[in-house]
């Protein structure tokens, strides 16, 4: 008998993994954090099913200590007689509510199996929402961007939270990058938006990221020799290509398991779509306004 901690991607139903839907429908009682959590969950199972969490929103580390043992104590029998799951938007593992339960259960209830199903996180979902591509090698850094802060660093950047993106917009620029912005990305909760004009997000969204690069940020992959400068094919290499025995991996290396005569294909989906000068409290009034109470708004990431 299992606690599963499933997540279930960033908001659209339809990304829920197959593992994932599999658990929600076996499981016994599937808890939930939030009504965003919660709506997913309801595509797979049935409301009967569900067991509804109150947490606190709060930053008193205490209340929430306080709170998570008593989640902890009313899953823990439940999953010691049967399969029950802990649902979280996006993974488990990345920015999510179930860290605290996963750590509540491990000390006062040790002896409660648990089972992680990862789930697509939006860190990892705006690159197809917002037609972006990470190239092999390349280095990507995670950081929060609540309330107007514009954190620097490495050529790429993904930042989340970020609740004040004319603010952000203006820092980043400043430090050399070039910004885009997805808002709600595949979630069925409100609209999706992708933009790069920072004045069309002046309204607060908790669930707003940004991807920022370098604007002098220059990347040229193998292939990119397919193009010409008109945006023609190039094909002078063709019958070299073709007369190559071995294939060449996405790292650039000979790959002996296939031949000249194997192929792949692919296609490329278009885009569809500290905290720094404000207090605990006026974050928490925003991630109610967005609909995150309790352990909704961490799971997202």
């Amino acid at each position: 008998m299992t606690l599963y901690g499933v997540g279930l991607g960033p908001g659209e139903a339809g990304l829920v993994t197959v593992r994932g839907k599999a658990i929600l429908e076996t499981a016994d009682v599937v808890y939930s954090p939030g009504r965003l959590s919660r709506s997913v969950a309801l595509t797979h199972v049935d409301e009967s099913k569900i067991g509804d969490l109150d947490f606190p929103m709060t930053k008193d580390e205490e209340k929430l200590r306080s709170a998570w043992k008593e989640a902890a104590a009313e899953i823990a029998p439940n999953a010691r007689d049967g399969d029950v799951a802990f649902v979280t938007l996006g993974d488990p593992n990345v920015y999510s509510t179930f860290g605290h339960l996963r750590r509540t259960i491990d000390a006062f209830h040790p002896d409660v199996e648990l089972e992680i199903v990862p789930g697509v996180s939006a860190v990892t979902a705006f690159a197809t929402a917002m037609g972006v591509e990470i190239e092999a090698g390349a280095g990507l850094s995670l950081r929060e961007a609540a309330n107007g802060a514009s954190p620097t660093g490495p050529d790429r950047l993904i930042l989340f939270k970020v609740t004040d993106a004319p603010a952000t917009h203006e820092g980043l620029v400043e430090a050399g990058y070039e910004v885009s912005y997805g808002r709600r990305l595949f979630m069925e909760q409100g609209e999706m938006l992708v933009t790069d004009d920072p004045s069309e997000l002046e309204e607060r969204d908790y669930y707003t990221l940004a991807y920022a690069e370098k604007a002098d940020l220059e990347v040229e992959q193998a292939t990119a020799a397919f193009r010409t400068d008109t945006g023609s094919a190039d094909t002078s290499g063709d019958a070299e290509l073709a007369t190559s025995e071995e294939s060449v991996t996405d790292g650039g290396e000979r790959d002996p398991q296939r031949n000249a005569t194997g192929s792949e294909s692919g296609s490329r989906s278009a885009p569809s779509e500290e905290i720094d000068g404000a207090t605990e409290d006026g974050l928490l009034d925003l991630e109610r306004a967005e609909g995150c109470e309790h352990g909704d708004c961490e799971g997202y990431w």
